[in-house]
């Protein structure tokens, strides 16, 4: 982090940030080869904290290295993916899984560490080795997930690309889900509405989650079409903005983050569950009344 920024995470000026580095030695910042001051993001992040709780410098300065550059953060991830320095990268992920679930090591640490580097107007180096460094790592949990247990089945239709964050996103919630137990088939809007039975057949989906943002609604249209064809109580679901809110859709919106997103799903349908165990007794009760008749 390069001594404007670090002032400016701090709140201070840079001259008063090269202050306490002549006085206190801290922080002690690396220097690059044009001879620029190379702050350390998790030295950065260990004093804001310490001057939030202390509103002293001396004070936090002395509590920050107590405490060294903390557990593994967003921001250390993100220092690391703009070094290319995949073996930390490695290594922060890891050491998080140690203090978090999976779940919230990707939420908290994974994801906004790549979206860090993100650029709407361009995609740089950095960004692109976070966004494959992550979807490798998503990937590999994904396979190590264990078998479904539950009957419930989702669909998720992917409308995002490569290097999109969207995407990014939509493998998040694919592993989320998973890792509750429920039968999750991904598929892009790609596929062939005509050809979709078999697939729809074998998971027989409660849900469909559309997500991405690269496909157009009468598109939407055909594949929920077809899906309601074979499964007609499934629900559809939009994810991260796939289908624009024009106020009169009907599509139930799951927002913005994944854990949020896989909760409302979990919810709508154990909700459905309880419904139809509820009225599972009249539908009995009716049948043997008939019988007796």
């Amino acid at each position: 982090m390069r001594t404007n920024a670090a002032a400016a995470v701090l709140g201070v000026s840079t001259n008063t940030l090269r202050s306490w580095e002549r006085r206190y030695g801290f922080p002690r910042p690396r220097r690059s080869a044009g001879g620029h001051r190379q702050y350390s993001l998790g030295e950065i992040e260990a004093l804001r904290t310490a001057l939030a709780e202390t509103q002293n410098i001396s004070s936090a300065i002395l509590l920050a290295r107590e405490r060294g550059e903390g557990p593994p953060s967003s921001a250390r991830l993100a220092a690391a993916y703009g070094a290319f320095d995949e073996e930390a990268a490695n290594r922060l992920l890891e050491e998080s899984l140690t203090l978090r679930s999976v779940e919230r090591t990707m939420e908290d640490v994974l994801i906004p560490a790549v979206a860090w580097h993100f650029d709407p107007e361009r995609t740089i180096p950095e960004y692109e080795f976070a966004w494959r460094h992550a979807t490798a790592w998503l990937s590999a949990l994904k396979r190590l997930s264990p078998p479904a247990s539950r009957p419930e089945g989702i669909l998720v239709f992917d409308a995002s690309a490569r290097l999109e964050l969207d995407a990014l996103h939509a493998q998040a919630l694919e592993l989320l889900l998973r890792r509750s137990g429920i039968r999750t088939l991904a598929l892009s809007p790609a596929v062939e509405p005509v050809r979709l039975g078999r697939a729809l057949r074998a998971l027989a989906p409660n849900a469909v989650v559309l997500t991405g943002r690269r496909v157009a609604l009468d598109e939407i249209g055909r594949l929920v079409y077809a899906v309601r064809g074979v499964a007609q109580e499934a629900v559809v679901f939009d994810y991260r903005g796939a289908v624009p809110d024009t106020g009169a859709s009907t599509v139930c919106r799951l927002g913005d983050k994944p854990l949020a997103a896989r909760d409302a799903l979990l919810e709508r349908l154990e909700a459905a569950h309880r419904a139809s165990e509820s009225t599972a007794p009249q539908r009995t009760s009716s049948r043997g009344r008939a019988h007796r008749a």
